[in-house]
């Protein structure tokens, strides 16, 4: 006979129970709810208010233009820490929000401040005005203002409707070309060999370990390329400005006599050489603006604005419909998996299946921004885009500033291959670096012995003297890598070796070089590569643009940020035994640069690594 106390007491807890339940998903439904709402609101209040009309968009550029953000935890890190954190902004995002705006019907002006402008490469300067051009052209009025203008600084301003100068500004240009340290006599000193192996005459990226001063085939080399970009420069600048040819170069050479004739007055010099439309100081600037466009209520902002970030903030791309899928490929290229800022081959190539396997994904654009590197991390890519091809997917390659070497390699299996004018590509060629340190191990009384069961066992150590029988077999696949470098190129240029082998031989080209000789289809921008694989791929006007990235990890870039204590260590070093001598810390940079590249492929985990690496820089 069942007890009516515990029945009772059980069916109390039973109904107990069910009130929970129901409370426990009554709960979790309001919260569910709650989030959609916040999600919603967000959404919406992201786009911020209704912008007024006579709204002045304001570029407030900071630090440099990039093709991709980084996604290295340690490097940022590094940099915050030594209170070197460059801010930087992404080229698509700056040509979105001057394309919205120029259709904007609010947007009355662009103001453009470039005191905290750091610069980029000519062909990323080049891109930005043709979109300040583009802008102009809808009707509205773009208006510069600088305490001073360095080189890179200049090319933007002077594609504004009017250029104002603080009274203590100057306009600083000074033509391309740099010198470059040379380690031949410091290395002698301390015992260390650079053993170069290298194809191609003008293979230059190497030469500051094997010598004191450039080759002349490289003098050669670099006086044409840099004579083609100042000619850009040049050009881009005074046709922007409405001055005549020559007009650069007769402030340049005239600058002594003709700041001495004006006091030393350095904006009124470039006022009078018609550089600027005017001398104002940051206020002064204020007031003309709220007479051109309307006062704000708030005080410290004086006129009605709206700043880049928060007029990014307000742009939605679409999420379907057909694409033209964009990777980038920025940075020098290693053969593994990499983080944003580098070419992974590996982690590149799975970007590119990735896209290929992606049924919205029409056709495909490579932005290429790459000194090179690695040569078998450069064929990984090249392989991938050719598969993509294969797969019936267009392939177009954009160059940016710099698709030199590697990052000429990786753009041979395209349909169609487009530069900028200023773009710096080529460097055909490929090389390897045996660095040895025998003779420093005598001076510090340390010796090496041992009985390896093969000559190979000890042949790559850099403890030891260089094989000559090693140093055969480096240079046999220096050539074979180099012979297929160029029949591959011939290929995709439907040329022969013979033919490609006359511009190759490790010279570097200007795009504009580049497109007489032959090494690439078209001269145009990014917009142009995009609308090329578009029409290629038959897509309809309304086609949206995906961007195929990795994500980076948070673990992942937890551990990298936690790794690399020895490069840190050699970078402390560097910096405590030059900036004493009171040396800048380009030096320093410059060192850690040019030594770093000796480490890197001395801690290589195969004998040696063949690279295909322009050392060139973008202006």
């Amino acid at each position: 006979m069942s007890d009516p106390h515990r029945a009772s007491a059980l069916s109390w807890f039973g109904k107990l129970w069910s009130w929970l339940d129901a409370g426990r998903r009554l709960v979790l439904n309001l919260v569910f709810l709650l989030l959609i709402v916040v999600v919603v609101v967000a959404l919406f209040k992201s786009r911020g208010p209704v912008l007024s009309d006579k709204t002045a968009l304001v570029l407030d550029l900071q630090g440099v233009i990039v093709e991709q953000h980084t996604d290295d935890l340690r490097a940022t890190a590094l940099q915050q820490v030594r209170g070197q954190d460059t801010q930087k902004t992404q080229l698509r995002d700056l040509l979105t929000v001057l394309d919205e705006a120029a259709k904007d019907a609010n947007i009355s002006h662009v103001v453009l401040v470039l005191d905290e402008f750091q610069g980029t490469g000519l062909a990323t300067l080049r891109e930005v005005a043709a979109a300040l051009d583009r802008f102009k052209a809808s009707g509205k009025k773009v208006i510069a203002w600088g305490s001073s203008y360095d080189q890179r600084q200049y090319f933007l301003a002077a594609h504004a409707s009017e250029v104002f100068i603080h009274p203590m500004g100057m306009v600083f240009l000074e033509g391309f070309g740099r010198y470059r340290n040379y380690y031949r006599d410091a290395l002698d000193k301390v015992g260390v060999s650079i053993n170069l192996i290298r194809v191609g005459t003008y293979k230059s990226a190497a030469e500051p370990f094997i010598a004191n001063a450039a080759s002349p085939a490289a003098k050669d080399a670099e006086s044409f390329l840099y004579k083609g970009l100042w000619g850009t420069y040049t050009e881009g600048v005074e046709k922007a400005r409405k001055l005549p040819t020559g007009a650069v170069m007769a402030y340049i050479d005239g600058a002594p006599e003709q700041l001495a004739a004006v006091s030393g007055d350095s904006a009124k010099l470039a006022l009078q050489a018609k550089l600027v439309d005017g001398i104002k100081t940051r206020d002064e600037l204020r007031e003309l603006l709220i007479q051109r466009g309307a006062k704000d209520d708030d005080q410290a902002r004086g006129f009605r604005q709206i700043a880049f970030g928060d007029y990014l903030a307000r742009q939605r791309p679409s999420f379907t419909g057909d694409a033209v899928g964009v990777i980038v490929a920025e940075g020098e290229i290693v053969e593994g998996v990499a983080p944003a800022g580098l070419v992974g081959g590996r982690s590149t190539a799975a970007l590119i299946r990735k896209a290929r396997e992606d049924s919205n994904i029409k056709a495909l654009v490579l932005r290429v921004n790459s000194p090179g590197g690695s040569a078998s991390g450069s064929e990984l890519v090249r392989r991938e885009l050719e598969l993509t091809r294969q797969a019936g997917k267009p392939v177009v390659v954009s160059m940016g500033d710099l698709a030199a070497s590697g990052g000429y390699w990786m753009s041979m299996a395209a349909d169609q291959v487009i530069a900028d004018a200023a773009t710096i590509t080529g460097s055909i060629g490929v090389f390897a670096l045996l660095p040895t340190a025998d003779q420093a191990m005598d001076k510090l009384g340390v010796h090496t012995d041992g009985v390896p069961t093969t000559w190979l066992g000890g042949a790559g150590d850099p403890r030891r003297p260089l094989d000559p029988r090693f140093a055969s077999m480096v240079q046999s696949s220096i050539d074979h890598i180099y012979a297929d470098f160029t029949a591959k190129a011939a290929q995709a240029r439907k040329t022969t070796p013979e033919k490609i082998n006359e511009v190759a031989q490790g010279r570097v080209w200007t795009g504009a070089q580049a497109k007489e000789r032959g090494l690439v289809d078209n001269l145009g921008s990014y917009g142009d590569a995009l609308k090329a694989a578009s029409v290629r791929a038959r897509l309809s006007e309304g086609y949206r643009v995906t961007y195929v990235e990795r994500e980076p990890g948070k673990l992942a870039g937890l551990l990298r940020a936690l790794g690399g204590d020895a490069a840190l260590a050699w970078a402390h070093q560097l910096e405590a035994a030059w900036m004493p001598l009171g040396a800048p810390p380009e030096i320093a940079r410059d060192l850690r640069r040019d030594l770093g590249l000796v480490t890197d492929l001395a801690n290589g985990r195969q004998p040696f690594s063949v690279s295909a690496h322009c050392l060139c820089e973008p202006f």
